[in-house]
């Protein structure tokens, strides 16, 4: 049997052990009205393979991004993965223990990650980066807490180009320890004044680069500012190929940069698992969260990597610990540098460009619609369109006609009427000419 479940005699011996008289004490702080009563309306039992009919039925109902034209971003990219990453990641050399406690027998794993972490640094332009993060969205909600460690500060200036669940992410983190989060509101246009907002009491400014909207934003002054005022530079990234063709935020002053890895080597899997991209200065390193691979030799002189530092809660640093994060994504990890190691410097950048072509292409044919206003001027591969009418309804018309348009703000900025018309559309190499018509023939449809 797959599953043996407990016998009457093992629970109430593991109840008269931690000294409850049912299970339902144990469930005492939950207040009664959020208890559930009785079973949830689902089949008790069910045979494996009626289990499966009936979940791949239900799988079948869903649109697979390679199916149709395809243009949703935000945050999440369609990017072609080349077979040989899938091939490779598979290789005994890398079937080592999940967690590489012992460097003797996890070499694999430990030189691939110490190649990720080089290819990180060099992307950002920073001196040091880690072995991973969960996602784009917890490594800056745990920006925000090494930033706040580093400054002995506890205030967090959130831009409003910053994407809506990264946001949410880091005030959720931060509410527990009563730490301050001051968001701005919304920013589609990139024109927010957040120079202003940086004052004495200020322990870091988070800002995304391309923004939410897709707005290139200079980070130079910004960074000015904050270092003005003993503040750091959180920047973020959720478009990693970005890094191929504009100035990296280490260049431009960041303090800390973090971000999602997903478009090198990993696909969109429904969301997840993905890869959170962490770097930061030498001077902070003992700050940083996560795991840090590093190169030694071994008793006989020859190359070999160990876990330099991971000051986690499971190690000796315990409370005191940079982080609670208790792994990293490492499969994703050795996709990333199995993809990045296939594409190279000049890879990278020709993709980069093939990737901010496409969107001025498509940028083109949809500005020549009726009603329809392009708010960017700058941009990578991601831009931001007002319609004439609610973004989402015109998002499920398009569905409708077998194009997946993009992501309505409105998903991730609910409630605020400004914002419904906006729509974020994203281009990437695989996209063709033919997609393209098809998305701006199909919306000129919906919105007739």
């Amino acid at each position: 049997m797959r599953y043996l479940p407990l016998s009457e005699t093992d629970r109430a011996d593991m109840l008269m052990r931690v000294g409850v008289p049912s299970v339902d004490s144990l469930f005492a702080d939950i207040p009664e009205k959020a208890r559930l009563n009785g079973l949830l309306d689902l089949p008790e039992r069910a045979g494996e393979m009626q289990v499966e009919r009936q979940l791949s039925a239900m799988a079948a109902r869903n649109v697979a991004a390679g199916s149709v034209p395809f243009f949703v971003g935000a945050g999440a990219y369609k990017h072609h993965v080349p077979a040989t990453v899938d091939h490779l990641i598979q290789r005994s050399e890398f079937l080592t223990s999940y967690t590489p406690y012992q460097p003797e027998i996890t070499q694999g794993t430990l030189q691939y990650l110490f190649e990720f972490q080089t290819q990180v640094a060099q992307l950002t332009a920073m001196d040091v980066a880690n072995a991973s993060m969960y996602d784009g969205s917890t490594g800056t909600a745990e920006a925000v807490l090494m930033a706040h460690r580093v400054t002995r500060r506890k205030k967090a200036v959130l831009s409003g180009g910053l994407h809506p669940q990264y946001r949410d992410v880091v005030e959720s983190l931060t509410e527990m320890a009563e730490d301050e989060v001051a968001s701005l509101p919304a920013d589609p246009m990139g024109t927010e004044d957040i120079l202003s907002q940086i004052d004495d009491e200020t322990s870091c400014v988070v800002v995304q680069s391309p923004s939410f909207y897709g707005q290139l934003i200079d980070l130079k002054p910004i960074a000015k500012k904050a270092h003005e005022k003993g503040a750091l530079l959180i920047a973020v990234f959720t478009e990693v190929v970005s890094l191929g063709l504009i100035e990296p935020p280490g260049a431009q002053g960041a303090d800390i940069v973090v971000g999602e890895g997903q478009s090198i080597g990993n696909g969109l899997n429904f969301g997840g698992p993905y890869v959170g991209l962490f770097a930061t200065r030498q001077k902070y390193i003992r700050q940083m969260p996560g795991r840090l691979c590093g190169e030694t030799v071994d008793a006989e002189g020859k190359r070999g990597f160990v876990l330099t530092l991971s000051t986690r809660e499971q190690h000796i640093r315990r409370d005191k610990a940079t982080s609670n994060i208790c792994t990293n994504s490492g499969l994703c990890c050795l996709a990333f540098t199995i993809h990045m190691s296939l594409l190279g410097e000049a890879g990278l950048t020709r993709l980069a460009r093939i990737n901010h072509g496409n969107a001025v292409k498509l940028k083109k044919l949809l500005s020549e619609l009726p009603g329809v206003d392009v708010l960017n001027s700058a941009y990578f591969n991601e831009f931001t369109v007002r319609l004439p009418k609610s973004a989402d309804g015109v998002v499920e018309a398009l569905a409708q006609k077998g194009v997946l348009g993009g992501v309505p703000v409105s998903r991730l900025e609910p409630g605020k009427k400004d914002l419904e018309n906006l729509l974020v559309v994203a281009a990437t190499e695989v996209n063709t000419d033919e997609d393209r018509a098809a998305f701006a023939a199909a919306l000129k449809e919906v919105l007739a």
